[in-house]
């Protein structure tokens, strides 16, 4: 079974086909700001449609108080959810994956979790005992709900590997943005369970900022190949337009690309190689995690001790963003 409980008799034939030669061999759990940079809305799109993973839960998580995303009427893990729901639908999809809220708070100190529905699943899912596939929480936000079930639960350290997209570059791999300063954006959502998760046994892959920024989207590849895809396609788009309506408003010209800096959790719990599976067309350096100061920058001391983590440097882009166009187009063409 794949996310969806269905024959595949009843899909669409390239869909059908797809499920027919690729089956699961991963568990994935989504935890995103879906109600902020839309770059969220396109990763949980491609994320569905593909087949070699099992999405288990997908949770909408908060965003920094005060960020320009922030919705008014209603909370952010709320919006984040309404928003999740909003893809599935437009992909025929309601109903098949649990869509759940997290916490709209960042943890208060490094030791207290914030109880949640969402710290339970992630808990309840990673201890399950019933299956063999392993287990990804690919995060595109802040890590509140992951941190929190890991303070809840520590025996989940072992059963999981957290991708996470966020925190700033690595002192001999990358330089900082000209003119970036404070913290990174997803790390600055809640410094504290970022601080959890480096100081944890949590096997992590970390998308930083100098990779997800290679993740650039045309205008021109956004207008033709992804606003044509059918009612989803045209959701998307006009979801990414709309920031650059309101940056133009503000004086803000993004110029001929958009960052879909959250899109690498496919790359990265998808689209491994077929034999001995890992994402091996992307490359990455293994280093030992550094602390993360309340600023949200590093800790200049070295670690001592043994933990290590995956830092990607180089993303596959090509096979990203093909894969992703082709199963958008074959989604609509099914469908329209």
């Amino acid at each position: 079974m794949n996310q969806i409980e269905t024959d595949a008799g009843a899909l669409p034939p390239i869909e059908a086909e797809l499920q027919r030669v690729v089956r699961p061999r991963a568990r994935v759990i989504i935890d995103n700001d879906f109600s902020g940079d839309p770059d969220g809305l396109v990763q949980l799109a491609d994320h569905v449609l593909s087949p070699s993973v099992e999405i288990r839960a997908i949770i909408g998580s908060h965003l920094r108080p005060g960020d320009p995303f922030d919705p008014s009427e209603q909370t952010a893990t709320n919006a984040a959810a309404a928003a999740a729901e909003k893809v599935l639908d437009l992909l025929g999809r309601t109903g098949s994956i649990p869509v759940i809220a997290g916490s709209n708070v960042g943890l208060s100190d490094r030791t207290t979790a914030i109880r949640s529905d969402a710290t339970d699943l992630i808990i309840r899912e990673v201890l399950r005992d019933n299956t063999e596939l392993p287990l990804f929480v690919a995060c595109g936000a802040g890590l509140t709900e992951i941190a929190s079930a890991y303070l809840l639960e520590p025996r989940i350290a072992d059963r999981l590997t957290l991708v996470w997209i966020g925190g700033p570059e690595h002192d001999g791999i990358a330089a900082a943005p000209p003119g970036t300063s404070g913290a990174e954006y997803n790390l600055a959502i809640d410094i504290r369970a970022a601080q959890v998760i480096f100081d944890s046994r949590i096997p992590l892959w970390q998308v930083p900022r100098d990779a997800y920024r290679q993740t650039l989207f045309s205008w021109a590849e956004l207008l033709t190949s992804v606003r044509p895809c059918g009612a989803i396609g045209r959701h998307l788009y006009a979801a990414l337009a709309g920031v650059a309506d309101t940056a133009g408003r503000h004086g803000i010209n993004l110029g001929e690309t958009y960052i879909l800096g959250d899109s690498p959790l496919v790359l990265l719990t998808a689209l491994h190689s077929s034999f001995e599976p890992d994402p091996s067309s992307s490359a990455w350096v293994t280093c030992t995690a550094p602390r993360i100061l309340t600023d949200g920058s590093y800790d200049p001391t070295p670690r001592q001790g043994p933990r290590q983590i995956r830092v990607y440097t180089r993303l596959d882009l090509r096979l990203l963003f093909a894969d992703f166009t082709a199963k958008l187009a074959a989604h609509a063409a099914a469908r329209e």
